[in-house]
């Protein structure tokens, strides 16, 4: 029967509208992710009509564009959901100069999921502070399959879930007790739209997929660096498996119909379900109408808790352990950048003296004669090769001609930076004395003595090295 007295709450229009972002929230992680979750979409969800033109706009079927049109927004069901489609850092090959100026999602995630990485602590290594850097050393050896299938997650996170099913069929059997049939089949439609719509999408199956390097391509060991330049990670491995990492992406795909017949089903249900409701809520009575909002109020709850689940975590927990399996990650902290860039040129080496060159002058672009002339110290030391005790920089720290006094005082402190960072990098190899039993002296590698005295020098003078980075 109607509303009694002419009242009558008109709130269906707005429940289309409403938690839109929440409802498509929760189906991206709870109904996609979740092992099983697809089956627990059976309540009165708001936001129809947004996620109807959501869905619409991803489609390319003829129906679709006839209840939506407008131009495509060029998205598909991942990006919807938020599982692929993000930029991620700058990659540099080592071997074969390739720089990628933009990778992908799984570039961003691998970022993410090293930057959260516990520090290696290096007893005893000396080196000045100016402004923290930070490299992980990402070992990979296992070159995955074009296209996998990650494990979807399980557990018991999905249990209140039950909660707003059980109110919304709470909800259909007291308007059925009241004679209030209107409010019941609205709130019945709700909940089968939803579970059909939510059984459909929760079908498609996340895969992974990278393309497979050609044979014969060398290393893919490269580097990523953030924006800021304060976080690096050092790719190491065949190209088969740094590719995952650099062209890698995730994708919700369907195994039998075509997606576009999928989605745009579920698009025609999620509108229908909105103009029925739009139409005969306001017919209920109060107390029904009451019970369709607190539906729908429930709902949005709960979508709104699964909202605040930390997808992108279990992104990243798929994408380390069971797509890339690094045998090794391994994070170091840096007090200075050229300290940090020689650490990263000494890890990729062996590599082309070009390649390199290219890279240091990337990492660091400074350009003066000073600058100039360590970076081919650098340079020449690493050329110079690995002796059994590590790699060796027999830097002259005489008087140069060329350089003033307050030049040769910032090529020492470089070359200090240089003589730490190698000695990080000794540590990282295990080739440090400090880390044998036995210990024999190294007359050309002395980095404890040479940065005892550059320590001396810089508490006598500080005022030249604000151009150090």
């Amino acid at each position: 029967m109607p509303s009694q007295g002419g009242f009558n709450l008109d709130i269906s229009g707005v429940a289309g509208f409403f938690g839109g972002e929440a409802t498509r929230s929760a189906v991206a992680r709870a109904h996609t992710l979740y092992e099983g979750g697809r089956w627990l979409g059976w309540y009165n969800q708001p936001g129809s009509y947004d996620i109807a033109r959501r869905y619409a706009r991803i489609s390319n079927s003829t129906l679709s564009r006839a209840l939506f049109p407008g131009p495509r927004e060029g998205e598909d069901l991942t990006t919807l959901f938020q599982l692929d489609g993000t930029v991620g850092p700058k990659f540099t090959a080592a071997q074969s100069g390739l720089v990628m100026l933009r990778t992908g999602h799984a570039a961003r995630l691998l970022m993410e999921e090293c930057k959260s990485l516990t520090i290696d602590e290096v007893p005893g290594a000396p080196y000045r502070v100016a402004t923290p850097h930070f490299v992980t050393i990402v070992h990979l050896a296992q070159a995955p399959d074009s296209t996998c299938t990650p494990r979807r997650r399980r557990g018991m996170g999905l249990l209140p879930a039950f909660v707003p099913i059980s109110v919304s069929l709470a909800g259909c059997a007291l308007c059925a007790k009241w004679n209030d049939w209107y409010c019941f089949s609205m709130i019945l439609l709700g909940v089968v739209a939803s579970g059909i719509s939510c059984l459909i999408v929760g079908a498609a199956i996340l895969e992974f997929q990278h393309p497979r390097a050609a044979s014969g391509a060398p290393p893919g060991d490269g580097l990523m660096t953030d924006a800021r330049g304060m976080e690096a990670v050092i790719l190491k491995g065949p190209e088969n498996a740094i590719n995952p990492v650099t062209r890698g992406r995730f994708v919700l795909n369907y195994r039998s119909a075509p997606a576009d017949n999928n989605i745009s089903f579920c698009s025609l249900l999620l509108t229908l379900q909105f103009l029925t409701q739009l139409l005969l809520v306001p017919q209920g009575t109060l107390h029904g109408q009451l019970l369709f909002i607190g539906t729908l109020v429930c709902s949005w709850a709960y979508n709104s808790y699964v909202s605040t689940w930390d997808g992108e975590s279990f992104q990243r927990k798929i994408l380390v352990e069971q797509i890339l399996q690094p045998e090794q990650m391994k994070k170091y902290k840096f007090g200075t950048r050229t300290m940090t860039v020689v650490f990263i040129l000494l890890v990729l080496s062996p590599a082309p003296p070009e390649a390199l060159r290219r890279l240091l002058d990337d990492l660091l672009p400074n350009d003066t004669p000073v600058w100039r002339q360590w970076k081919q110290d650098v340079l020449s030391g690493i050329a110079e090769g690995f002796g059994e005790d590590g790699p060796r920089f027999p830097f002259d720290h005489g008087q140069n001609g060329a350089f003033e006094e307050h030049e040769m005082h910032l090529l020492r402190v470089l070359h200090g930076d240089a003589f730490a960072g190698c000695e990080i990098y000794r540590r990282y190899r295990g080739l440090s004395k400090d880390d044998r039993s036995s210990e024999t002296s190294t007359p050309r590698f002395a980095p404890r003595r040479v940065l005892r005295r550059l320590t001396t020098l810089l508490e006598k003078d500080d005022s030249h090295t604000d151009t150090v980075v």
